[in-house]
């Protein structure tokens, strides 16, 4: 009888302190969504994750900022078949991701609004 009593009273804990947290987690997210913190977090993971910055892509590819984009593509060019013969996966990735960050940076500058 005692037993069925003490197991009876954890389960009902356990739904009570479940139902805390969810509506605490939306009261959160309710909270967050309003000042504009969600959205900023989800941006700053996005450019954290997948965007490298226009100096580690133009290091990457060994030019500088006053070089023509003719250059930086056959710069391009020449490393990615560099790494496509010898190379490795990673590097040719990271090539990859250097061209596409200065493709961005370029058309920003063609068309700045």
């Amino acid at each position: 009888m005692a037993g069925r009593l003490i197991a009876n009273l954890i389960v009902m804990g356990s739904g009570i302190m479940i139902r805390a947290f969810a509506q605490a987690y939306r009261q959160a997210l309710a909270n967050a969504s309003k000042t504009g913190a969600a959205q900023e977090v989800m941006e700053t993971i996005k450019r954290g994750s997948k965007m490298m910055t226009d100096a580690e892509a133009r290091q990457i590819l060994g030019v500088n900022e006053n070089t023509s984009w003719e250059e930086i593509v056959k710069r391009y060019d020449k490393l990615f078949e560099r790494n496509t013969q010898s190379g490795s996966f990673y590097l040719q990735s990271k090539v990859v991701r250097a061209k596409e960050c200065l493709e961005t940076v370029e058309k920003t500058k063609q068309d700045p609004s």
